[in-house]
């Protein structure tokens, strides 16, 4: 039985006024986002810490390299991230050399990929066109979405095969056409084979299909399964014998971290704190699901991604492992808002119809004409429960003034809704100035006055300058933590005073690494770029 009712003109009105309210600040939101992401290209240097030796994977894949390597060889470089992100740029390596700005335009195309993947999937099922573009434009809304996704990283990329894939074979066993139907499922699980090549966390992505598959098609999810799995397999090893087992040592085992409850505590408060106003009505969506319909591959996806969001607690981890979460809110949110407005909910009978829907029918007049208003409110509120914006320059200043906020963030640069509640939350999303480029030159002018090798703890400043990209510090961390790094090459060099320079961040080298270079190394000099001092340290006089 459907619940199909008109609602009154005057709600009617109100719902459309409400709807382009909503639809409006979000679209500013996008023109911020894209500012934003305009802002990031233009800068030569890391802005999160970690974007520069992404780059030298991608360098490495363009000379036909790989950049699992032996960490205690020189240059004691190693990545802990799967290739295909980084082949994906390798070409522009031959065109344009090492440099920041494509790789961080594929991380934001990808993420508006994504969008368009969402609210492609929230028209097919719930058939209202302007809630399909608010769902695409809440992604990118994302307090989570707006600071990485325009970052050299390879986590948004992950997500957008995630979603490209789940949106493939959500209808794929309603396809009787059986040709039609293998190159659905061909192609819905060959992205999803990307993704966990792209970063490992997409496994729970393959769960969730395998299981929709299995559900719907028992023994076609079994055959099509053992495939998936083999192909998944063999490139894992083909890859392993390639590099001598340093794939699987630096992807699989450095990649055991310390787990800190408290940060994933802080980190799923933050979530609900920021997207709450949309979380619900997701899980409304599952609940209906289960027990008035059939489990989609969204719902399973919904749950598989928050259930692993968990890992944020890890170190290293943070707030992007809610990403695929995230777009799976967007898409269940976004359907059961399609389906309120459109009054086209459907509730066979069971016992939980005979107890809470028929009881509620006489009212559904007035709660049609309610959803005209509450689903635009929705919308409206998670615009405001994720408000963010940077807090300088003509038009954003002005901006901040005339909302009454002041930065909270980089030391007033960037107003952000969430502040700092929790570890592991990616404090970033301000606009770079000239004075950051300059400050960072300089650092590159003082690499290429030495002619020895420098200790960068960011790669760009040794790229730029034509200089050897020396180990990956958080790499060596975790090796470091998990007993598989001895380090003793890299302290002989840095006992003696092999590096002319070496340059600090947020010194997170192993600490036998920093004790050797504090000992053998003097502070000389500090460089205030991008919100962060950069201390300068030259060799102790012996």
């Amino acid at each position: 039985m459907r619940t199909t009712v008109a609602p009154a003109p005057l709600f009617q009105r109100a719902n459309r006024l409400l709807l382009a309210a909503a639809l409006l600040i979000l679209l500013g939101y996008f023109i911020i986002y894209g500012v934003y992401a305009v802002n990031l290209m233009l800068f030569p240097f890391d802005y999160d810490q970690g974007e520069g030796f992404e780059l030298v994977d991608t360098v490495m894949f363009s000379r036909g390299e790989w950049p699992y390597q032996d960490t205690e060889i020189y240059p004691f470089y190693s990545s802990n991230y799967p290739p295909l992100f980084h082949v994906m740029a390798a070409p522009f390596v031959w065109v344009f050399g090492p440099a920041y700005w494509y790789g961080r335009l594929l991380g934001f195309l990808g993420t508006l990929v994504t969008a368009g993947a969402i609210a492609l999937a929230v028209h097919r099922e719930g058939q209202h066109r302007w809630i399909a573009v608010l769902s695409g434009l809440a992604f990118l809304a994302s307090n989570t979405v707006y600071h990485i996704g325009p970052l050299f990283r390879q986590h948004m990329t992950m997500v957008m095969f995630e979603t490209l894939a789940v949106v493939v074979l959500a209808g794929v066993n309603e396809i009787s056409d059986t040709r039609q139907r293998r190159r659905v499922l061909a192609l819905g699980l060959g992205l999803i084979l990307a993704a966990g090549y792209t970063k490992q966390l997409a496994y729970t992505t393959a769960i969730a299909a395998l299981l929709f598959l299995f559900i719907r098609q028992p023994r076609r999810a079994v055959v099509w399964g053992l495939g998936f799995g083999l192909v998944g397999v063999a490139v894992f090893l083909a890859i392993d014998q390639a590099t001598s087992g340093q794939w699987w040592l630096q992807t699989i085992t450095a990649n055991i971290n310390e787990f800190r409850p408290d940060q994933t505590v802080g980190l799923f408060r933050l979530w609900f704190g920021l997207h709450g106003f949309l979380l619900i009505p997701a899980a409304l969506m599952v609940v209906y699901e289960l027990y008035f319909a059939r489990l989609s591959v969204y719902s399973l996806w919904f749950v598989m991604a928050t259930a692993n969001s968990i890992l944020s607690g890890k170190w290293g981890a943070g707030d992007s492992y809610f990403a695929t979460a995230i777009a799976a809110m967007c898409i269940l949110s976004g359907i059961f808002a399609s389906r309120t407005l459109n009054a086209s909910w459907h509730f066979p009978q069971n016992y939980l119809s005979r107890w809470m829907v028929n009881p509620l029918r006489r009212f559904a007049p007035q709660m049609a004409a309610a959803g005209l208003v509450i689903i635009p409110l929705i919308y409206l509120g998670y615009g405001r429960a994720v408000l963010h914006i940077p807090t300088e320059g003509a038009v954003f200043s002005d901006i901040a003034g005339a909302l009454n906020i002041q930065g909270n963030a980089y030391g007033g640069r960037f107003y952000d809704s969430a502040g700092r509640i929790a570890g592991g939350y990616a404090d970033i999303g301000h606009l770079t100035t000239a004075e950051d480029i300059a400050a960072g030159w300089s650092i590159v002018e003082r690499v290429r006055a030495t002619d020895k090798p420098v200790l960068s703890e960011e790669a760009a400043f040794n790229l730029l300058a034509g200089k050897d990209v020396i180990t990956n510090p958080t790499q060596l961390l975790n090796l470091a933590n998990n007993g598989l790094y001895d380090g003793a090459a890299l302290i002989h060099m840095i006992e003696n005073q092999e590096f002319g320079l070496v340059i600090f961040r947020g010194q997170l080298y192993p600490v036998p690494v920093l004790i050797a270079v504090t000992t053998y190394y003097e502070q000389t000099d500090t460089v205030r770029m991008n919100g962060f001092n950069y201390m300068i340290l030259e060799p102790r006089a012996q």
